[in-house]
């Protein structure tokens, strides 16, 4: 049984202000939306403190206080407006807070959940010292090389054989961990072929080091050819040879 390919134009890359795609794509937009605001606000900052430095400055005769105008203790300066931009300033930037925070929320809230208007490929994935474990919807298993098709949302669900792993392609922002005795989800999206590397991201031991895993991401075709050739009894022939690659360090003494 081939798992059905859902084509790029189901899975748009955005849904109105809230970005919608892979994991990669929408943590882009997070980064670029804070790395706008924090450099506009820094502007700002910035420009104001070096206006008023210049318009106070030394010998510029502003800001100059006579004895008799100055303040004492409980009295209210006036000319400020009665306090109106100290609100607006207070208004604004608890606008600016609680959209960015709703609009982050919002935005993870899709991370955790996965795309819901996709059929996904499930992969089941088990951590052990040192090595990680694939098996395919029809029961095809792999050692250390996990495929997947392209421009498809893959569902990854974790857990671990012994001690505490974590699952991790740093290239398609995944991360999660591995369990004993637990099941952990996570998704992920490569929109283009290529190969990627799982590592693992929590101190399992001595061969933790050398805990690693191809995630090799195929055009749509030749994954379903490669697909259709697996059933529960056959292996691949690159997954002996990258699990005796996993384990050979971490014998060492």
């Amino acid at each position: 049984m081939v798992t059905e390919l859902v084509p790029a134009a189901a899975f748009p890359l955005q849904s109105g202000l809230v970005p919608r795609g892979t994991r990669t794509f929408v943590f882009e937009s997070i980064f670029e939306v804070f790395l706008l605001l924090g450099t506009l606000v820094g502007i700002v900052v910035v420009g104001y403190m070096l206006y008023n430095a210049y318009k106070y400055r030394s010998g510029s005769g502003n800001g100059h206080i006579d004895d008799g105008d100055r303040l004492v203790l409980g009295e209210l300066p006036s000319g400020s407006g009665g306090g109106r931009k100290l609100f607006t300033s207070f208004f604004m930037s608890m606008v600016i807070v609680v959209s960015l925070v709703s609009w982050t929320y919002l935005t993870l809230l899709y991370v955790e959940e996965g795309p819901s208007d996709a059929e996904s490929l499930d992969v089941e994935v088990e951590g052990y010292q040192f090595g990680w474990r694939f098996t395919y919807p029809n029961g095809h298993t792999t050692d250390g090389v996990l495929r997947v098709p392209a421009d498809q949302p893959v569902q990854l669900t974790i857990t671990t054989a012994d001690v505490f792993h974590n699952f991790g392609i740093t290239e398609l922002r995944v991360k999660s961990d591995a369990i004993p005795g637990q099941e952990t989800e996570t998704w992920f999206t490569a929109d283009e072929p290529g190969t990627y590397t799982a590592q693992c991201y929590e101190l399992c031991g001595a061969g933790h080091s050398y805990m690693s895993a191809e995630v090799i991401v195929m055009p749509p075709d030749e994954y379903e050819a490669w697909y259709a050739n697996t059933t529960a009894d056959n292996a691949d022939a690159d997954s002996a040879t990258a699990n005796e690659s996993s384990l050979r360090p971490a014998v060492a003494p």
